[in-house]
């Protein structure tokens, strides 16, 4: 085997892992504070705006009444703030 099909086949294989086995960055909710929120389940939520259903954890979200609410755009929340 030539040295340069042993290169082409390392970098194969190096790529092929990196699609596999590559690194998954934790997407979070951006609270009121401006910092994500790592901890939410992955669960589906509906948005009272739109009435889409989004992640938890990559939602938007507002208090009302002491329940928290959760949205899928700014859009959304700015719409539902108004609402109050």
């Amino acid at each position: 085997m030539s040295p340069v099909r042993i290169i082409v086949l390392a970098l194969l294989f190096y790529f092929l892992y990196r699609l596999l086995f590559g690194s998954k960055k934790p997407v979070g909710r951006q609270k009121s504070g401006g910092h994500l929120d790592n901890d939410s389940p992955n669960i589906l939520v509906e948005d009272p705006i739109c009435h889409t259903y989004v992640v938890q954890g990559q939602s938007l979200s507002a208090e009302k009444d002491g329940k928290t609410v959760y949205f899928c755009s700014e859009e959304c929340r700015q719409k539902f703030l108004k609402q109050k």
